[in-house]
């Protein structure tokens, strides 16, 4: 393919608005390069292209395409999350089902304009960090074909490094979202649990699943996630964890780095360099480097695999190893079926120890702001992790298993290509609800290290301009009697507030009129795709004008977390909804100016 064709979803959602590319022409090209990649493991169901195209055209047809923040853009989705038209397997074909709708998911990524082409392979029911553990074969990696895909998420990782999709889904539970981006010289997003519904999702470890993001760019996987994060109520672990938006590199940027002598990297010197060498780049960025005691972490690591959160992984799959054993990968029976022999006593046991390894984590980060660390202390090949399949495994574990047990999200980014030609990445670590924060130094970071994207030697873009009002100004999204030109507008222009951008959010608000003095909407969010469009406009405040507009809010609206149409989430106005009892629906007019036009001719 040409160079100038687009790779990230960035310069592909741009190509489609332009028209100089049009998303059938896209699809066809995923396809394409599916045909001369030539490998039957990567994908475990594939969409016919036909159909593909078809939906691609359809959607070209449409009027709202501006409003789509992935307009057009092929993905691939993991084969343990739902996603109607594909059957869901887990790589287990006697566990196959066919599921009746969409995950939660793979629902918001299509309402975003995403065309799903198909299911990727993974280690079975998404148990090893390594691609190898699959009835349907052992994915090719993309940068060097002796070397293990990593897994579990070995299909979506390889998809995306090999340049055949521009996004996939993986899901992590260990580190299946990050090890496989390492190996594959892309970026790995493991958000913060809960802010991605997990509805639809083969679990794995329920209570510490997650669903993840592979993209080549920071950029692109942030804007994928604000596509699928909020709360969802067919999730009873979903958590409405605000996204946040990107920033500048802080000026003061505080990273833990292991005392002198916790790393562990099983002799693999190349590796160690590597690690050395990143930690001297994020230096010369002007990051201050703070050493921390990482033992809390091992221990908690430990605990994934030795205490009872293997019974999790035991509980999907129990009726299967009573019914028809041989049907589970020897590696994975052996791992899921020690889960039966857990008691009630160790597990609170372990629970008792992990709260107290989370309060040890908590004082680690009072005084950092993220953790930088290898994103795995070394790389085996195929052959190797056969020979040896789960101490190789556990090893490639040593800076993931602990993660979703201390509740943290990660960011896991390619640092350098080493003198092997095997890749070396980091992963950053944060407190759940700092992804925004990881995302806005992490792309500084990729940025910086100019490698090209994947395995097909893309260069990386420069960085797109950060948003109006993302230095120290906070943005806010208006909706009524704050517009420019109506009644409260001035209250903005005293506080020296300046417009960004009128927009829309997205179809996922009722906007009704209040019986208030003077008249103002309320803006109430609903399921996603059952709502409109809000026209809206942003205005940026200085942080202490910000806390005095919102303090002088009054009842029933507040401030909460608005997502654009675009994808983004700003901060703006909603409603109290026990209030709407006496207000009158007016979503249909797509928005307050055009309410009040009509009022005003009335």
């Amino acid at each position: 393919m040409r160079a100038e064709q687009p790779e990230t979803i960035a310069a592909i959602v741009a190509a489609h608005r332009a028209g100089t590319v049009t998303p059938a022409q896209t699809i066809a090209r995923s396809y394409q390069r599916i045909r001369d990649h030539n490998d039957p493991a990567v994908f475990i169901s594939l969409r016919d292209e036909k159909d593909a195209i078809a939906e691609a055209e359809k959607l070209a047809a449409r009027k709202d395409t501006a409003n789509l923040p992935l307009y057009g853009v092929p993905v691939a989705v993991k084969d343990n999350i739902d996603a109607l038209g594909f059957a869901t397997t887990a790589a287990c074909p006697a566990f196959a089902y066919t599921p009746t709708h969409d995950s939660t998911a793979v629902k918001r990524l299509r309402a975003a304009g995403a065309i799903i082409i198909g299911k990727t392979n993974l280690d079975q029911f998404a148990t090893g960090l390594v691609g190898v553990r699959s009835p349907y074969g052992i994915p090719r990696n993309s940068i060097r074909e002796d070397l293990i895909p990593g897994g579990s998420s070995s299909g979506s990782a390889t998809a995306v490094g090999a340049g055949l999709v521009p996004l996939s889904l993986g899901t992590d539970t260990a580190g299946s979202g990050r090890v496989p981006a390492m190996l594959n010289n892309i970026v790995g997003l493991k958000p913060s649990l809960g802010m991605i519904s997990t509805a639809g999702v083969v679990p794995a470890c329920r209570t510490l699943d997650c669903i993840s993001v592979f993209a080549l760019t920071v950029d692109d996987a942030a804007l994928a996630l604000s596509v699928m994060a909020g709360p969802d109520q067919a999730d009873p672990f979903s958590r409405d964890r605000p996204l946040g938006a990107l920033t500048r590199l802080p000026p003061n940027l505080r990273l833990g780095v292991p005392r002198n002598g916790q790393l562990i990297f099983f002799g693999d010197k190349k590796a160690e360099a590597a690690y050395g060498e990143a930690l001297k780049r994020w230096t010369s960025l002007g990051a201050t480097l703070v050493e921390f005691d990482l033992e809390p972490f091992y221990e908690t690591a430990r605990l994934l695999y030795e205490g009872p959160w293997v019974a999790e992984r035991y509980l999907v799959i129990r009726n299967l190893l009573a019914s028809a054993p041989d049907a589970i990968h020897p590696v994975t029976r052996e791992i899921t079926a020690a889960g039966a022999r857990l008691t009630a006593a160790e597990t609170f046991a372990a629970l008792y120890r992990l709260q107290g390894l989370r309060k040890i984590a908590e004082r680690t980060f009072a005084h950092l702001d993220a953790l930088v660390l290898p994103t795995a202390p070394t790389v085996y090949s195929t052959a190797q992790v056969l020979a040896n399949p789960i101490e190789l495994n556990s090893r490639l574990g040593t800076y993931t298993n602990f993660v979703n047990l201390l509740d943290l999200c990660g960011l896991a980014l390619p640092a350098s290509m080493r003198p092997d030609g095997i890749p070396f990445g980091i992963t950053l670590l944060a407190p759940a609800g700092h992804d925004a924060m990881l995302a806005s130094i992490g792309r500084v970071f990729h940025a910086d290290t100019k490698l090209s994207v994947g395995a097909k030697g893309v260069a990386q873009a420069p960085l797109a301009p950060l948003p109006a009002g993302s230095g120290d100004e906070i943005p806010i999204a208006v909706v009524g009697a704050h517009l420019s030109g109506m009644a409260l507008n001035g209250e903005l222009k005293a506080l020296n507030g300046r417009l960004i951008e009128a927009t829309k959010t997205a179809p996922d608000y009722k906007l009704y009129a209040l019986q208030t003095t003077p008249p103002k909407p309320g803006m109430l969010r609903v399921d996603a795709g059952r709502g409109a469009g809000i026209e809206l406009e942003i205005w940026a405040l200085s942080a202490s004008a910000f806390g005095k507009f919102v303090n002088a809010i009054p009842a029933p609206l507040s401030i909460g977390t608005v997502r654009l149409a675009d994808g983004r989430s700003v901060k703006g106005f909603i409603v109290e909804p026990e209030v709407l009892a006496d207000a009158r629906d007016i979503t249909a007019y797509g928005g307050w100016r055009a309410y009040m036009a009509e009022k005003a001719t009335a």
